[in-house]
């Protein structure tokens, strides 16, 4: 998808160590300059602001806005 505003994950469980992993390696790729800002609107099809996949990217450093999820760069 162009401008990556949907991220699609196969383990479901918030908790899983494989979605902490992936999102603190997003988290480095933006914030090393690879990314630039990044906004994830959508999770497994789902808001990214109401779904239980959020808490790993919260975890990671990305913040709440009114169009979903945000890390600056």
């Amino acid at each position: 998808e162009r401008g990556g505003k949907t991220l699609l994950s196969w383990p479901t469980d918030p908790d899983d160590p494989a979605l902490t992993a992936a999102a603190e390696a997003l988290a480095a790729s933006a914030r090393a300059g690879s990314l630039g800002t990044v906004t994830v609107e959508r999770l497994n099809g789902v808001a990214a602001l109401t779904s239980p996949l959020a808490r790993p990217l919260e975890a990671a450093g990305f913040l709440a806005t009114p169009r979903g999820l945000r890390l600056r760069a």
